[in-house]
């Protein structure tokens, strides 16, 4: 029976918070509008772009026009960390690990597939990836489980048959609710602001695919 490893992609591939970060401010700084740090770590991070400006801008953005302002964010963001790619340490040693070890591979992400296209492509991950989802291809956005849900049916697999690698509260949520293990990425915050993950990482150094063979069995 096959396994499979979804990589979340912000935080849990690159480290790309410091960028959407820069990204963020240089969009709000356009409209009078300085969020401090400490706004982010509660409503930027593992969040989707419907919530984040509607929160930020005070008022429920939808529609044309949450597509209109998140092409201009995530334009500014690709610009910035188009020079910047670089996995989390130990990332691709083990990502090719797990290919070699016959696990099905996937990413699923809250971000814009331009994103993935652009993360995914500098890194050459996209030969051995059996599903790769964005913001697009769901109608629900983490904490609901569709995008995970979604990951396992293109894999042809159950759920249970799924280990998640996630750095934030609510990727870790919609893991849970889809009913898959997940290991939480400590890349934006501490073990006490996510839910209960099934082992924690600062990075993949240590990391071996028998580690992750020995969570579903």
């Amino acid at each position: 029976m096959s396994k499979a490893v979804i990589f979340d992609m912000d935080g849990v591939i690159c480290h790309t918070n410091p960028y959407h970060s820069q990204a963020f401010r240089i969009f709000f700084e356009k409209r009078d509008l300085f969020p401090t740090e400490d706004e982010f770590q509660v409503h930027m991070y593992g969040k989707n772009n419907g919530y984040i400006l509607s929160h930020f801008l005070g008022r429920e953005i939808k529609g044309e026009e949450l597509e209109y302002l998140e092409f201009e964010k995530e334009s500014l963001f690709r610009e910035i960390y188009q020079h910047h790619v670089a996995p989390i340490s130990g990332f691709m040693p083990f990502f090719h690990g797990l290919k070699d070890s016959g696990f099905k591979l996937g990413v699923a992400t809250s971000a814009p597939f331009a994103n993935l296209e652009l993360i995914g492509g500098k890194l050459d991950l996209f030969p051995y990836l059996h599903s790769a989802l964005a913001s697009e291809h769901v109608k629900k956005h983490k904490p609901d489980p569709e995008v995970y849900l979604k990951t396992a049916k293109n894999m042809e697999l159950e759920p249970s048959d799924c280990v998640v690698f996630e750095d934030s509260f609510s990727g870790v949520t919609a893991a849970k609710n889809a009913g898959m293990k997940v290991v939480g990425v400590l890349s934006s915050h501490t073990v006490s602001q996510l839910p209960i993950c099934d082992l924690y990482i600062e990075n993949y150094l240590e990391l071996r695919p028998e580690d992750v063979i020995s969570m579903l069995t």
